[in-house]
């Protein structure tokens, strides 16, 4: 039963997350079965068209990237020494023709505003219905439903505020310290931290958590999941209080030794409440319906 004031607000922000996320993720699926219902796709198999941009922009230490991802891709960041966010894009979509492929091409894309110390990195397509309003009125509706895809790939100075909006697809984030805000409706994510503020919330998937540190340098972690399995890996001798709740259904599975009850509550196989080695920032783990796995670096999980 859950009785704490944490899980009722946890669960209130996985169910309001989820909704959003399934509106998220439905949007493009449901226009193009509006249109589907009107026009059909032109027979025949499919072409396609790939395209890459790059960017490279100069970025303060502390700035702020934002990325707004497309429905289907994947995003990969990684931190580095250079006060520059060099980013490339692989951009691509599928169609009958060439001249479907040209179409499809000029709408489907992103835009890259940046200033001093924000850079955000929108997607733009035939997902937005705002902007197909506005940039292609007259879009072939036939064509609406055909797929494409972006894959972002980022390097951002180590110290970099994120803010991490994805689509369905492979998410990887590692090198970077800031405050990180990440979500995603339906997600194979892989998350190699080792300090910041991050807050992580996730529709469905797996989510790899690997912290090589034996101390986290910040306020802390905390991530959400709806359903799927979320596997964090620690090295021996980790420092750290630690948080782990499984909501509706699923089970706790903690080969890591050395655990020892924070709060004179026994472990079970749906709630961990533990310190490991001497304490320190909070890891928060919580999985609507799934498996949480604690293991350390090297082990099998």
């Amino acid at each position: 039963m859950i009785t704490s004031f944490y899980q009722i607000r946890t669960i209130t922000r996985l169910v309001l997350a989820g909704a959003f996320f399934l509106l998220l993720s439905a949007d493009s699926a449901a226009l193009a079965q509006k249109n589907k219902k009107n026009t059909s796709v032109p027979p025949g198999p499919l072409l396609t068209r790939s395209t890459s941009r790059h960017e490279v922009r100069r970025f303060g230490y502390g700035g702020t990237v934002t990325v707004v991802g497309a429905p289907r891709g994947s995003i990969t960041i990684e931190g580095w020494s250079k006060n520059e966010v060099e980013l490339r894009a692989e951009i691509e979509v599928q169609a009958t023709t060439e001249q479907d492929l040209a179409k499809l091409a000029a709408v489907n894309g992103f835009l890259l505003d940046d200033d001093l110390n924000h850079l955000s990195v929108l997607t733009t397509g035939m997902h937005d219905k705002s902007y197909m309003r506005r940039a292609a009125k007259n879009f072939p509706k036939q064509l609406l439903g055909l797929p494409w895809k972006i894959d972002y790939y980022l390097k951002v100075p180590s110290t970099t505020q994120l803010e991490i909006n994805s689509g369905s697809g492979v998410l990887k984030v590692s090198g970077v310290e800031g405050a990180i805000r990440l979500g995603a409706p339906q997600t194979d994510a892989t998350l190699t931290l080792t300090g910041g503020v991050v807050n992580a919330t996730f529709g469905l998937g797996t989510v790899q958590v690997r912290i090589p540190v034996r101390s986290w340098r910040g306020g802390g972690l905390q991530i959400e999941l709806a359903s799927g399995e979320l596997n964090v890996e620690l090295p021996a001798g980790f420092n750290g209080d630690i948080d782990s709740d499984i909501l509706r259904s699923g089970k706790i599975e903690n080969s890591y030794p050395g655990l020892e009850t924070r709060d004179r509550t026994a472990f079970s196989d749906r709630s961990i409440h533990a310190r490991a080695g001497s304490g320190g920032a909070y890891l928060k783990l919580t999985v609507g319906a799934g498996t949480i796995r604690l293991v350390k670096t090297g082990m099998d999980k």
